[in-house]
């Protein structure tokens, strides 16, 4: 038995092997470039910069620009999208008819392709015969068409929305698993008390979903704080550069400017920050549950 174990153990060797290179070589690659000056690989020509890099992009004006582009949208997002995701939480965890498609429409946008979802946005934004200015025109709501993609701040807004309105169902999807594990006795307990619906969420409801808004809370301010479809399809970082993000920076860096070197820096530095954010939540979290 001992031998077939070890038999399989040396067949599963080469597969893990194939699949640790291929995780890890990007990863290296991406840091030793960081460090490097006019090199697009760290096997030929490669010329070691030190801090140079990451000097240069903190004196670029639209490296600064695309991280405070990156930091307001997840400022405003995630507080956002973790507000209505509780409300509509609440609402799934009742019981009701229908609830079933009440939840499949919730999360409908959530299933959505980011790339196709931009791009559905884009037409509903659209100046000339978008959705919105039509019905703003033939409403009379507004005398003429409003450029949403294409002037500032209007650009930037309208990426929060469109952000907002796709990923509050996933919020609410996680936060509904946390309001499925509060006892209802707790809940009966509290009526026999004579609570109120604002005192049992006051009290009950929001002390223990916690850990569960913590947890959402993580993961969608480091998805928001690398979104790159979003601005790359529905705004394509413009008007000028006030929606670029900095995955789309470092994207451009890499593949439109071909400067491996200050794209990998760009990814280093937005690393670091999504690292940095994680520990703190992570620490938030087992503080809480110390």
């Amino acid at each position: 038995m001992k031998h077939a174990n070890r038999a399989g153990i040396y067949f599963l060797v080469p597969a893990v092997l194939i699949i640790a290179f291929v995780l890890l070589f990007p990863i290296i690659q991406t840091v030793v470039l960081s460090f490097g000056r006019n090199s697009t690989s760290i096997f030929i020509g490669y010329e070691y910069a030190g801090l140079a890099n990451y000097q240069r992009l903190l004196k670029t004006p639209r490296f600064i620009t695309s991280l405070n582009n990156t930091i307001i949208f997840t400022a405003v997002t995630v507080p956002l999208e973790l507000l209505l995701g509780i409300a509509l939480a609440l609402i799934l965890n009742r019981r009701f008819r229908g609830k079933g498609l009440v939840r499949m429409a919730v999360l409908f946008p959530w299933a959505l392709p980011t790339a196709l979802n931009a791009l559905m946005w884009r037409w509903m934004f659209n100046t000339e015969f978008g959705l919105f200015n039509s019905m703003l025109t033939d409403t009379g709501l507004a005398l003429e068409r409003v450029n949403w993609l294409g002037a500032i701040p209007s650009s930037m807004l309208a990426m929060m929305f469109v952000s907002i309105w796709k990923t509050s169902s996933f919020m609410a999807l996680l936060l509904l698993a946390g309001l499925q594990t509060i006892p209802s006795d707790l809940y009966e307990a509290g009526s026999v008390d004579g609570t109120n619906r604002l005192t049992e969420f006051r009290f009950i409801t929001l002390p223990l979903l916690r850990p569960a808004i913590l947890v959402s809370v993580l993961l969608r301010t480091m998805d928001a704080m690398r979104t790159f479809e979003l601005p790359f399809n529905l705004t394509d970082g413009g008007p000028l550069t006030s929606t670029e993000t900095l995955s789309l920076y470092a994207y451009r860096a890499i593949f439109q400017y071909v400067n491996f070197n200050l794209g990998s820096s760009a990814i280093l530095i937005q690393f670091i920050i999504i690292m940095s954010i994680s520990v703190i939540y992570i620490l938030i979290i087992r503080r809480g549950d110390a």
